[in-house]
């Protein structure tokens, strides 16, 4: 008579054999036999991460845009319209800097400092301190809508191939999310590293709308290509003025950011626009130190503008 022990595995079935002997030998008999799993067949599915709900602010390019980033259950505010107290997450201001009075005045105070977000160009500190914003989220977005509706253009360079968009402040992560959601880069940076980043996109601007300026027709492109040197000055003298005033160190090679970042949106044309937000932050340096009687910090900066007619004194 024959019996069978059977032991099962997760990857095989044992099963040892054994007879009554019908003589002095014993005949045992081991049989390992792989057991194959069921077939079945699984598709990976990738779930899309939701993107928060948030309040924007301006219906323009940079606002039409981040609404089309997120879920479906944003709420944008054009102008004129207040921003409500009980919608939660982040407010996204996209407006001009000139507007921005306005902005707080139809935003709730106790919101402030919790859950605006700032998208505008510029040195905004000096703003910031005069209506008690220590606190504000900020963006700095290297990224380009074109026009109306179109996907924005990330601002990736040979340079920084990861990106150079950053947030900062208490919703900077749910920016980045929204941005990513979009396709596009965003690093999540602590104050004294977005600081930084934000004085030399502060250059950046400056340095190449001043110059193109000084070449009627000139677009940022033309400005890195044919008006190198005229730049390289310029970015120099600005960014060791802004050292000196926020005592701090700039990390090696910013002349070759600022030049691979123009590269990338070498399409975009030149003007001095927003002097008090832009230039008119050097302007104040080299104002201050001539009333103490120091040199002029920026001399090239000052002697261009006053060539181009943007300040007379």
């Amino acid at each position: 008579m024959t019996k069978t022990l059977s032991i099962s595995s997760s990857s095989y079935r044992l099963h040892h054999y054994y007879t009554k002997p019908t003589s002095r030998l014993t005949s045992v008999s081991l049989k390992i036999r792989a057991l194959s799993s069921p077939s079945s067949s699984s598709s990976t599915t990738s779930m899309a991460t939701k993107v928060g709900p948030a309040v924007i602010v301006g219906g323009g390019r940079v606002g039409r845009a981040l609404q089309d980033m997120g879920s479906g259950d944003d709420l944008l505010v054009k102008r004129g319209e207040a921003v409500p107290l009980d919608f939660e997450g982040p407010i996204l201001v996209c407006t001009r800097n000139d507007d921005l009075d306005a902005v707080l005045d139809s935003t709730p105070k106790s919101r402030w400092n919790a859950d605006l977000v700032f998208f505008q160009n510029g040195m905004m500190e000096p703003w910031f301190e005069s209506k008690g914003l220590g606190d504000a989220g900020q963006v700095l977005a290297y990224f380009a809508v074109s026009k109306l509706g179109e996907p924005p253009i990330d601002g990736k360079t040979d340079t920084n191939p990861e990106g150079l968009t950053a947030a900062y402040g208490k919703w900077a992560s749910a920016v980045a999310a929204r941005l990513q959601a979009g396709g596009l880069s965003c690093k999540v940076l602590e104050k004294a590293d977005f600081q930084k980043q934000m004085l030399e996109k502060l250059i950046w601007i400056s340095a190449f709308m001043l110059v193109g300026a000084r070449h009627p027709g000139a677009t940022v492109g033309a400005v890195e290509k044919e008006f190198r040197s005229e730049v390289s000055s310029l970015i120099s003298e600005l960014a060791s003025a802004a050292a000196a005033e926020k005592s701090i160190t700039f990390e090696d090679a910013m002349e070759d950011r600022l030049c691979a970042y123009s590269r990338a949106v070498a399409h975009f044309p030149t003007a001095v626009k927003e002097f008090k937000w832009r230039n008119g932050w050097f302007y104040a340096l080299s104002k201050k130190a001539i009333a103490a009687g120091k040199p002029d910090p920026c001399p090239l900066h000052t002697a261009w503008l006053k060539e181009l007619n943007v300040v007379q004194d």
